[in-house]
C-alpha cells in the first residue's frame, strides 16, 4: 500500500470569515497555514486565493503572490491551483492561474447542481483545461462528483485528451452530488479498472473524517482542510488547518499507513 498523500484545502472559495474567524484569506495567512499544514503531515497545498476583503479571486497575480510566500515558508510543499475558482466565474478567468506552471490543478469534470447554485463545465471547456495542463506540465487532479464524471475521464482518457497517470479526487458530500455514504466510495473505487490510477477522498462537512478513515483502509489518499470542512468535531470549529491533517496524520500512524512526505509524494503521482 502507498503512503498516505495528505491534502489540504486550506482556504476555497466558499468558507467565510464569519462562519470560521481563522479562515487564512491574505497571502501571508496562507503561507503560514501551509507551513502548519505541511509540518502536520499533509504534502499537498490545494489553492484557492482572496483579495484582501475575503472576495474570491482568479487573479493571476494574487496567485503568484501566495504561490510565493507559501515557498517561501515551505519549499518542498506541492502547490495545486483550483481551476474551479467560485461558482459562477468565466471558463477564461479559471484558466489564468495554469500560466504560473503549478505542479498540480484541479480539473472538474462535469457540470452539476452545487447547493442552491450550478457548477458549470462544459465538455468544450474541459477538453481546453486538460489540454492547457499537458502542454504546460501542469498533472490534473481529477474532481470526481458522481459516477458519470469517471466515465467522462475515461473517455477522454481513450481519446488522448487525458494520459496516464490519472490521480482522481472523489469529492462527496456536495448537495448535488453523490453523498458521503461510505458505499458511494466503495461503487466509484470499483469502478477503477485499474490499481495504476491514483485517487483520495474529499469528504464534505461532516462526511470529512469518516470518508477519510475509510480512504485510508482502502489505500486511498485524503484531503481536508477549510474549504471542506469548518469543524474539528460537531458544533467545535477547528482551530487551524493543521489541526485537521494532524488528526489524519495521527489515524494514519495507528493503522500503519505511512504519510508522504512531499518528495515521496512527488515519486507516487510522477510529478515532474
Amino acid at each position: 500500500m502507498n503512503p498516505l498523500i495528505i491534502t489540504c484545502a486550506i482556504t476555497g472559495a466558499e468558507i467565510t470569515r464569519e462562519k470560521q474567524p481563522h479562515l487564512p484569506v491574505t497571502p501571508q495567512e496562507q503561507a503560514v497555514a501551509a507551513e502548519e499544514a505541511i509540518q502536520a503531515g499533509a504534502s499537498v497545498i490545494h489553492l484557492h486565493v482572496r483579495e484582501d476583503d475575503g472576495r474570491p479571486t482568479q487573479r493571476v497575480d494574487r496567485f503568484r503572490e501566495s504561490i510565493d510566500a507559501i515557498r517561501a515558508r515551505c519549499p518542498r510543499a506541492v502547490i495545486q491551483v483550483s481551476t474551479g475558482g467560485a461558482v459562477g466565474e468565466s471558463i477564461e478567468n479559471r484558466a489564468k492561474p495554469l500560466e504560473l506552471k503549478p505542479e498540480m490543478a484541479s480539473l472538474n469534470l462535469g457540470t452539476m447542481n452545487f447547493g442552491e447554485d450550478v457548477f458549470y463545465n462544459h465538455p468544450k471547456d474541459i477538453v481546453a483545461l486538460a489540454s492547457r495542463m499537458r502542454q504546460l506540465g501542469v498533472l490534473p487532479e481529477l474532481e470526481i462528483y458522481e459516477a458519470g464524471m469517471l466515465e467522462s475521464a475515461f473517455r477522454l482518457l481513450k481519446q488522448g485528451v487525458l494520459r496516464e497517470p490519472l490521480h482522481f479526487q472523489f469529492v462527496l458530500g456536495v448537495p448535488g452530488g453523490m453523498s458521503g455514504d461510505p458505499r458511494n466510495l466503495m461503487h466509484l473505487v470499483s469502478l477503477l479498472p485499474s490499481n495504476q490510477f491514483h485517487w483520495g477522498v474529499a469528504g464534505i462537512g461532516r462526511y470529512q473524517l469518516p470518508l477519510a478513515v475509510q480512504a485510508m483502509v482502502m489505500g486511498g489518499h485524503v484531503r481536508v482542510g477549510f474549504e471542506d470542512n469548518i469543524f474539528y468535531h460537531r458544533g467545535e470549529v477547528a482551530q487551524s488547518n493543521a489541526q485537521l491533517v494532524a488528526r489524519i496524520s495521527r489515524i494514519a500512524k495507528e493503522l500503519g499507513r505511512e504519510v508522504a512526505t512531499p518528495e515521496k509524494t512527488r515519486e507516487i503521482l510522477k510529478i515532474g
